[in-house]
């Protein structure tokens, strides 16, 4: 196949996106074959006709079946293009692909090639960029996952992401079911215990206790923006997390699932944890000699987990 009939563009690429390319197409036979598929389909129905000649008529069935799987082979091979060209802006720099296992890659285009909506394939090709960027950070059973979800599910979840802070990891904050601002995202009971039905959260009747900071100061984020909190004491340092967490293929699926933050989110948590006896506070406001540990400035924190 001509490079100028691929959905695929080589010119421009970074050293590690074309390694991808290379990796893929390595593990994929055919990969840049779609006229391939056309002409073997060709091939074979000439063949056909020409022993039919000879003996018996070439059944329209057999035609109309011929042609069906070479549609059905180019729609595949479409779909598999479209999700490499959207992943590989994505490759980083620091990309190694060629530490992808193979029966990954296998697995991948196996379960994806079926995706024809364009959000979707947008995610399924995040999944590949964040594969290649770091090999391992998502699981086959998440791949598999994403084969069998929904749009109106995926857009779901979504919502949910909204409500996550880092807070030492990826948490939704869900604490009452009734509040306006969490059921004008669509997130209610009925929806929690659906994405819970499906594998992506565990939810739980009762609000879930974090512990295990490091001190009576502890800071978390809300897509990039800080909120310093004192406890009590160093020794009375748990957080209420609210009735949700991840699960395995949920956490994998969180920074990519294309979640925006929720402005009045920020506000109802620092006036929610408020109201539990915790100090929260900006760390921006706060004296740095004393918490110097606190501010963007600090490449241990994660600013941009969630966007």
């Amino acid at each position: 196949m001509s490079e100028e009939s691929s959905l695929i563009k080589l010119d421009g690429l970074t050293a590690p996106a074309t390694k991808l390319v290379e990796k893929i197409c390595d593990g994929i036979e055919g990969l840049y074959r779609p006229t391939h598929i056309r002409r073997v389909a060709k091939a074979e129905a000439d063949a056909s006709l020409i022993k039919a000649k000879g003996e018996i008529a070439i059944d329209d069935l057999k035609h109309r079946a011929q042609d069906r799987a070479a549609f059905e082979e180019i729609q595949k091979q479409l779909i598999m293009e479209s999700i490499i060209s959207k992943a590989l802006p994505d490759v980083a720099e620091t990309a190694k692909p060629e530490d992808v296992e193979n029966d990954w890659i296998l697995n991948f285009f196996d379960k994806c090639r079926i995706i024809s909506d364009e959000e979707m394939q947008s995610l399924w090709a995040k999944v590949l960029a964040g594969e290649a960027n770091v090999p391992g950070t998502y699981s086959k059973r998440t791949v598999n996952f994403l084969n069998s979800l929904d749009k109106a599910d995926a857009k779901l979840f979504t919502s949910l992401c909204s409500f996550c802070w880092y807070v030492g990891l990826i948490q939704p904050l869900i604490y009452e079911y009734g509040r306006t601002i969490y059921s004008n995202q669509g997130i209610h009971f009925n929806s929690l215990s659906h994405l819970d039905d499906i594998g992506l959260i565990s939810h739980q009747p009762l609000e879930i206790m974090r512990s295990g900071f490091r001190g009576h100061v502890e800071y978390f984020l809300y897509y990039g923006t800080p909120l310093g909190i004192q406890f009590s004491s160093p020794e009375n340092n748990s957080l209420n997390i609210g009735k949700v967490v991840l699960t395995q293929v949920g956490h994998q699926l969180a920074p990519i699932c294309g979640s925006k933050p929720i402005p009045e989110f920020y506000d109802y948590i620092v006036q929610r944890w408020a109201d539990e006896d915790l100090k929260p506070f900006s760390p921006y406001t706060k004296n740095r000699d004393i918490y110097p540990h606190l501010g963007k400035d600090d490449p241990n924190i994660p600013l941009n987990l969630l966007r």
